[in-house]
């Protein structure tokens, strides 16, 4: 064989600066904007404490992001955290981050997403009361088929998708955002017009404002998407600062006057009481069309759901690309340039959590796992900056804002341990270690380096593909 036929495939920059916001704000706005504020209403207690968490929440986020983005222009990979983390402190950490991610928190939170999305598609038609279990696990999975689907087809079809849904599910904010000002305009605004009426019942505590923050970060979770994807983005050294800098300022006003609009509608305890607070805005605003809320939110999780595909599939890649999974996973398909692999084991993990059960609840307690990544990732960033070690036009954050993201992680990963402990937590932190029994023997001394080669060659053979090399 000449030595061209050894070479690896590279994918294609298929990500322009439209698709690049896309996959930001498409990812971010999903099902938690319909549910969270109720959830953060109810930790803080009153309309202008929980505007404020919101706030806050969109400020954290696009300071992490900036941070990220200094991280992505210094290393061009795919990968995120994992490449970050992997570069920085070694093989270890990188493989907790891996194995956690790819086996349980990506996955579970998919399954949330899709759940979240079948239940809203199919409450139009059970009026009054919930849906079947059976009927929206089987709308999900049927969901999650077609996503996963579209991402091995074509990256540019997936890419065209997720414009197509953020455009539908900021037409839908829009509605909200547009009822909220016509009822202000006639009614006016007492409740936040009266800064004794907007605080009143406020509670502040430890527990109650990190909870209230989880719940409106879990709205904002999305934002790294596009550092899992860089080695597809075109001219990711611009792109990557330009899409954070639009679509996460877009995402933060759009959620402000999204929650003004519902205070405007309805009363603290109604927000607080509801399970789904956009749609019992909308049978209060449209009556009979409060339906067309349902299929907003269906919408909005579509989007998200084709976005968090489309940055696992390039985690699962990537790691396997480092020798920390199988190596089939490594590999793109050969005409379409898609990692098909990756994408089939990543649904398939997604299937099994989603026939086991509900995982939403364990997500509540798999969120801190991501602050301590998070964390992790930038307290890299300011070891490097202290090294003064940085690549050739890089961008570069001022220092204060990822020493203010690594206190805002520390609090998150600690508030709900010392304020209300709970077993759960310990759980949650054994799994993560329990990923040093694979990584020694299989990672680290290479035992049975052989044992997946004929599946690898088959898989290969059967499945169209070949390695896919850095494309940097």
């Amino acid at each position: 064989m000449t030595s061209n036929e050894h070479e690896g495939l590279k994918l294609k920059r298929e990500v322009g600066l439209i698709s690049a916001i896309s996959l930001v704000a498409g990812t971010m706005i999903g099902s938690g904007i319909f549910m969270s504020p109720q959830f953060v209403m109810f930790n803080v207690g009153s309309p202008g404490a929980s505007l404020i968490i919101w706030a806050v929440c969109g400020l954290v986020t696009l300071c992490a992001a900036l941070t990220y983005a200094e991280l992505g222009t210094m290393f061009r990979e795919s990968g995120g955290e994992f490449i970050y983390i992997l570069r920085i402190y070694g093989p270890l950490p990188a493989f907790f981050l891996a194995f956690t991610k790819i086996v349980v928190v990506k996955p579970s939170s998919i399954v949330a997403v899709s759940l979240s999305l079948a239940q809203y598609a199919v409450a139009p038609f059970y009026p009054g009361c919930m849906p079947p279990t059976l009927v929206v696990k089987c709308l999900a999975a049927a969901c999650i088929l077609v996503v996963a689907t579209i991402n091995m087809l074509n990256v540019r079809f997936a890419m065209t998708i997720q414009v197509i849904f953020l455009v539908a599910k900021v037409a839908g904010l829009m509605v909200i955002v547009i009822g909220g000002i016509m009822t202000m305009a006639q009614n006016g605004l007492e409740t936040l017009g009266n800064p004794d009426i907007a605080f009143e019942g406020t509670t502040l505590g430890i527990s109650t404002i990190g909870m209230a923050l989880y719940q409106g970060l879990w709205s904002f979770s999305g934002w790294s998407n596009l550092n899992y994807v860089l080695e597809e983005v075109k001219k990711p050294e611009i792109n990557l600062l330009r899409a954070l800098m639009i679509a996460i300022p877009l995402v933060t006003i759009l959620y402000l006057l999204v929650n003004i609009s519902f205070l405007a509608i309805m009363m603290p305890r109604e927000i607080m009481t509801s399970s789904a607070v956009a749609v019992t805005w909308g049978n209060k605003v449209l009556g009979s069309w409060g339906w067309v809320m349902s299929i907003a939110a269906a919408l909005s999780s579509f989007g998200t759901l084709n976005g968090s595909f489309f940055g696992l599939a390039r985690i699962c890649l990537v790691a396997a690309r480092e020798g920390h999974m199988p190596n089939i996973l490594s590999m793109a398909h050969v005409q379409r340039l898609t990692p098909t692999p990756a994408l089939g084991f990543t649904t398939i993990i997604v299937f099994i959590v989603l026939i086991l059960g509900d995982f939403r609840r364990i997500i509540n307690f798999f969120s801190f796992t991501s602050w301590i990544f998070y964390g992790i990732t930038i307290s890299g960033l300011l070891y490097l900056k202290i090294k003064n070690s940085y690549l050739p036009n890089a961008y570069k954050v001022p220092i204060i804002i990822p020493i203010l993201v690594l206190l805002v992680a520390v609090f998150l990963v600690l508030a709900p341990i010392i304020d209300n402990p709970q077993p759960e937590y310990l759980y949650v932190t054994l799994f993560i270690l329990s990923g040093v029994l694979m990584y020694i023997p299989f990672i680290h001394f290479k035992l049975c380096p052989h044992l997946l080669d004929k599946l690898t060659v088959f898989l290969q053979l059967f499945l169209e593909v070949a390695p896919a090399e850095k494309n940097v």
